[in-house]
């Protein structure tokens, strides 16, 4: 026995509703006689008469009326799932859930989240809190669509798009002679212990920060490497070093922690939103628009 499909379902209520071959036909902008073919073709696959032809019109029996009521649940439902993958290809619908760093968060969510809420107003959006050491893990196994990262992810299989910079700045207990500096020289670093956030891919020669304390031949030994600029001030906090890290970090700062600039050293680190590269959706350009233009407001 053959199941009928959604055409000949269409068909069937159309007769049902109108009563008549002739006027279904006309709605459906189509022929009589393949129309009286195809309903007679679903009463020999349901086994059953579904109407009964009388001189007033197609009259419905007792099973087709039972099989015209889920008929129309059916046809409702499909309708519902190809208005909901239309909105959801057109990036109207569908589910956003974005990661994001601590520090980052601060920065950039309270514009961020009203910004997609009022361009994307049908579309669920989530947040997750990430480091730099779990970011690569959520896109990869798509605990979350897109990520906001700092410093970028650079692996195979990641595509990433620079949407804003914030420049390094040193953190520093507020009872160090450091502090009492308006800026910071690299040289007067030399020797002191630096609180490290995790290098991109393992490689020293990668980070940023290492980059900069290399171009201005400063050492400093790395006292301990942590996950989140969070634990670096707490570390900071309790004296054992100093770090540098990008501006945002400051919106976050415990008291008994300061920032200062770096004198004579531009150095920047960019922030990039950051995603699977099989991920084709049509709410990573809005998300972008959105996520550069908090980040561009947020100073």
């Amino acid at each position: 026995m053959a199941t009928p499909d959604f055409r000949t379902l269409r068909y069937f209520v159309a007769v049902a509703e109108e009563r008549s071959v002739g006027k279904a036909a006309r709605r459906l902008n189509m022929a009589q006689p393949p129309l009286s073919v195809h309903i007679r073709h679903l009463e020999e696959s349901v086994g059953t008469p579904l109407f009964r032809r009388t001189a007033r019109g197609m009259e419905i029996t007792d099973a087709g009326n039972a099989l015209f009521r889920r008929a129309k649940e059916a046809l409702l439902l499909a309708n519902e799932g190809f208005d909901a993958a239309r909105a959801i290809g057109s990036g109207s619908r569908g589910r956003l859930t974005v990661g994001t760093m601590i520090a980052l968060s601060y920065l950039v969510l309270p514009r961020l989240e009203n910004a997609l809420r009022a361009k994307l107003p049908d579309v669920e959006i989530q947040y997750v809190e990430l480091n730099a050491v779990n970011n690569v893990s959520a896109l990869v196994e798509a605990e979350v669509s897109v990520a906001i990262c700092i410093p970028p992810i650079a692996q195979p299989g990641i595509s990433v798009e620079r949407i804003g910079t914030q420049p390094l700045m040193l953190a520093v207990r507020t009872d160090s002679a450091l502090a009492r500096m308006a800026s910071i020289p690299l040289d007067r670093l030399e020797g002191v212990p630096l609180i490290g956030l995790p290098v991109p891919e393992g490689d020293v020669d990668k980070s940023v920060v290492a980059s900069l304390l290399r171009r201005h031949d400063v050492s400093m030994p790395v006292a301990q490497r942590v996950e989140t600029m969070v634990s670096a001030l707490a570390l900071v906090l309790a004296g054992k070093g100093v770090a540098i890290l990008p501006a945002c970090a400051r919106i976050g700062r415990p008291p008994g922690v300061v920032f200062r600039p770096l004198r004579n050293a531009s150095a920047k680190m960019d922030v990039a939103a950051c995603w699977r590269s099989d991920w084709e959706s049509p709410l990573i350009e809005p998300f972008l628009a959105c996520a550069r233009a908090s980040l561009r407001q947020a100073g």
